[in-house]
């Protein structure tokens, strides 16, 4: 009897097994966790995405892009934050591009900002001359002090990156590194690759703030240089619309591409420069919901979390464009 039951039962068994192994691997969020930082002097949240075959494909390596502003860019942060813009739905896109076949899988590192958002992503900072100081029309914030921006930098080569490649399976070669943000996280990301391009051979740089201390990265950094090209692929956007701020970047990242074309970067191979030439209409923003106060801005202003969002997966197609890609060159 005991024998029948095994014949009936043995159909239903390699079904289930088969239904195991033939089901689509998924992608998932870990739980967020906090990590300790001597060099910031505190603990950091991040937030980690594996993408679909890192489970079921145990011998398998990925590349890695960190993310600042890590508590906007993934679907798990909900739909009301970042002023009520939302999030950026990264996991998402990285899901449908890899479906797709548009982009490799990565791991994806999200680092959440902190009350010293500005000095830790603005990059080198210049030194202010007193007269300077009284004629801003700005509030200058710790002008010439590069130290939150070195320690941030410290904090992601010298312990977020080794700690990671050694607990998870990642390509931890520049090539294979990258390093993304908006906005004060978009010049982070430029800066960060231009400082130390052995560590970080991508970035993106989204609606990058240019503008700030006096656009010193791109008159005192970009524009002095003589040197050779530096080995790491650049992806820059802006839109054309932002109250406040004129164009959203739009200027001030046309001459970030041009001093970069300047040095021997090539676009099309190892620059990419996107320009979305106009907002979005009332009509063509229904689908997202949008509060009335948000959608009578998203009409003026292109620099936000909702441009955002529909921009960034021109940044991971052109830095994790798929396998054997001519895209690949640094």
């Amino acid at each position: 009897m005991r024998t029948n039951l095994k014949k009936k039962l043995r159909p239903l068994i390699l079904l289930s097994a088969f239904l195991v192994v033939s089901s689509p691997t998924q992608a998932r969020l870990l739980p967020p966790r906090t990590i300790p930082s001597s060099a910031l002097g505190g603990d950091r949240t991040i937030r980690i995405y594996l993408p679909p075959s890192y489970d079921s494909a145990p011998q398998r390596r990925y590349p890695v892009l960190y993310l600042h502003d890590g508590q906007n860019v993934f679907s798990s942060a909900g739909p009301g934050v970042a002023f009520g813009w939302g999030n950026w739905e990264l996991d998402l896109t990285a899901d449908r591009l890899v479906a797709e076949n548009k982009m490799r899988e990565i791991i994806m590192v999200a680092i959440d900002n902190s009350p010293m958002r500005y000095q830790e992503y603005r990059g080198p900072a210049r030194d202010w001359s007193e007269a300077e100081r009284r004629n801003s029309r700005r509030r200058i914030i710790d002008p010439g002090d590069n130290t939150r921006y070195e320690a941030y930098r410290r904090f992601l080569i010298d312990e977020l990156k080794p700690r990671l490649d050694g607990e998870f399976r990642t390509l931890t070669n520049a090539a294979n590194t990258g390093v993304l943000g908006s906005s004060m996280g978009g010049i982070c990301s430029l800066a960060l690759a231009w400082d130390r391009p052995d560590v970080f051979g991508l970035a993106a740089s989204i609606s990058g703030a240019y503008q700030v201390e006096n656009r010193w990265f791109l008159d005192g950094v970009l524009k002095p240089y003589r040197g050779k090209r530096k080995s790491f692929r650049v992806y820059l956007d802006s839109g054309t619309a932002s109250p406040g701020r004129g164009d959203d970047g739009a200027e001030d990242t046309r001459r970030v591409a041009d001093a970069l074309q300047r040095i021997g970067w090539t676009p099309g191979l190892n620059l990419l420069h996107f320009v979305d030439e106009k907002p979005m209409t009332e009509a063509a923003l229904t689908p997202f919901y949008l509060a009335p106060d948000k959608l009578a801005e998203a009409q003026k202003s292109q620099h936000n979390e909702l441009y955002w969002r529909l921009r960034a997966w021109r940044a991971l197609v052109f830095l994790f464009p798929p396998s054997g890609s001519r895209g690949s060159h640094p």
